[in-house]
């Protein structure tokens, strides 16, 4: 279903295009509970009780988007509550963004490789942050370039990119204060750590003799990702995976959803072959079927690979294809 979720309430449609909402869900004195285990072969489900006592249960495609969504609807919950209005729905009129700014256009200058913010690779609390920026050098560059006059008026314009998701929040203070309260707060700070949201940001920590572990294979941008259907090498069994496509150099790397922290393996497509394939030999038909594609790598290693549906196949086929032929 498709879910908007407004100051008092969850609406949900059938689908994007309709006018009408197929229900909602009252937010006053509702609760909601994440992780939600009522469904023990189910993952990433959340539970939202209404006052009434009635039950909705969700199901997200991965971890950071469950963690979004309970997120704002909790944060809606507790301005309910205090007798706040929740404004995460329009971040112009929350933070009184200027009509004539264009956030899409700033974030596109912002990214200009000479012109824009300087990604760096920065440590904090033992840990190594690449391909990141802190909350002080964006308003410093938004003055510098005369997208605002003082640090108040950049500071405002620093939420908004960060409200749309734009910027996302890389260490504990920034995470705290993208989290506090009922609206999120972009730190104006050198201590506040910032990323592109289409960057090729990583985090790593140290290794016991305090050597930096380089991750060489996370440096690529990311070109795209979500869940897909994996068979596995040993056991041949079927599992959702999520899966992260960067180039430069060109890797796939594949994760647990429910958990989301190191990859379960990686697949390295320089000079890898995709295709469309109809069946896998060693599957049985009832196990899967429908939307296969195969990965083979320049070692000759085979992948099987399962999408939701035919457009999605046709995507990540499209987009492996390009990566493999451009990355390193």
């Amino acid at each position: 279903v498709w879910v908007v979720l407004s100051e008092d309430g969850v609406d949900f449609y059938k689908k994007k295009t309709d006018r009408s909402p197929k229900g909602m869900i009252p937010l006053k004195g509702a609760t909601l509970i994440s992780p939600c285990q009522d469904f023990g072969k189910r993952t990433l489900v959340f539970k939202i009780t209404t006052e009434k006592k009635q039950d909705h249960f969700f199901q997200a495609s991965h971890v950071e988007e469950r963690e979004l969504w309970v997120k704002d609807i909790k944060r809606a919950i507790t301005c309910i509550q205090g007798g706040k209005k929740f404004a995460r729905k329009s971040t112009r009129r929350s933070i009184r963004l200027p009509e004539a700014v264009n956030l899409g256009m700033l974030y596109t200058e912002m990214k200009d490789q000479d012109d824009g913010v300087k990604e760096l690779k920065l440590e904090q609390d033992n840990r190594v942050f690449n391909h990141c920026f802190t909350g002080a050098t964006v308003v410093d560059w938004l003055i510098s370039k005369e997208k605002a006059r003082n640090r108040p008026e950049a500071l405002m314009l620093a939420t908004g990119l960060m409200n749309e998701g734009f910027l996302q929040p890389a260490g504990d203070l920034s995470k705290e204060g993208a989290e506090s309260g009922e609206q999120a707060a972009f730190l104006d700070d050198t201590k506040a750590l910032y990323y592109f949201a289409d960057s090729g940001f990583f985090c790593e920590g140290y290794s016991s003799d305090e050597d930096v572990l380089l991750k060489e294979e996370f440096r690529g941008n990311i070109i795209k990702q979500g869940c897909l259907v994996k068979q596995g090498h040993r056991r041949k069994n079927w599992k959702v995976r999520k899966f992260i496509l960067r180039d430069d150099p060109a890797y796939l790397h594949y994760y647990d959803p429910a958990k989301a922290d190191d990859p379960l393996g990686s697949i390295h497509l320089r000079g890898a072959v995709v295709t469309a394939v109809e069946y896998v030999p060693d599957a049985k038909k009832k196990e899967v079927d429908g939307n296969l594609f195969e990965i083979i790598t320049s070692d000759e290693i085979h992948y099987f690979l399962q999408a939701a549906t035919a457009e999605e196949r046709k995507e990540w086929i499209k987009a492996v294809q390009v990566v493999s032929k451009s990355g390193k």
